[in-house]
């Protein structure tokens, strides 16, 4: 009982210990990304923004979402339309899902709905029910992602008038 709820932070001036990240720090070298956790137990409605990196731990149902990374772990559920350079699933995706660079599918992933990728790795267990579409350099123009979404959206107002 006499432990606080929330880890207290570092003094300013305590030096931090070789090789060892402090909680909540990047785990790659560089600038820090714009990261969005929804974490375990935890249910997001509507759209993001200007996320970098989106980590689904808990519920995620969105209409359009634009980053640089996806990542649902084991126990997360996205459903909706992503579009993301690389991504990692370990729980559940259903909807639509595009993918510029590559697609990981760990042993404990399902991918229900429509999928476009440029690289595809499924590790023995994952699951992928649906279409699979691969992206290749010399596929024909198609409207945006984002122009996709918007008469989407347009036609989901209509229907609300």
């Amino acid at each position: 009982m006499g432990r606080t709820p929330f880890p207290t932070p570092p003094s300013p001036g305590a030096a931090a210990r070789p090789g060892v990240n402090p909680p909540g720090a990047a785990r790659h070298n560089g600038p820090e990304r714009r990261t969005l956790v929804v974490g375990r137990g935890i249910s997001v409605q509507g759209s993001v923004q200007d996320a970098e990196r989106l980590v689904v731990e808990g519920t995620v149902e969105s209409s359009l979402i634009t980053a640089t990374e996806l990542e649902v772990a084991q126990g997360g559920v996205f459903r909706g339309a992503v579009e993301v350079e690389d991504a990692e699933v370990a729980g559940t995706v259903d909807g639509t899902l595009t993918v510029n660079g590559s697609l990981t599918i760990r042993a404990s992933g399902r991918l229900i709905g429509k999928a476009k990728c440029r690289r595809l790795q499924v590790e023995e267990g994952g699951q992928i029910t649906g279409q699979l579409e691969m992206i290749t350099e010399a596929a024909a123009p198609r409207p945006s992602f984002n122009e996709a979404a918007e008469a989407a959206e347009e036609k989901n107002e209509e229907a609300a008038s």
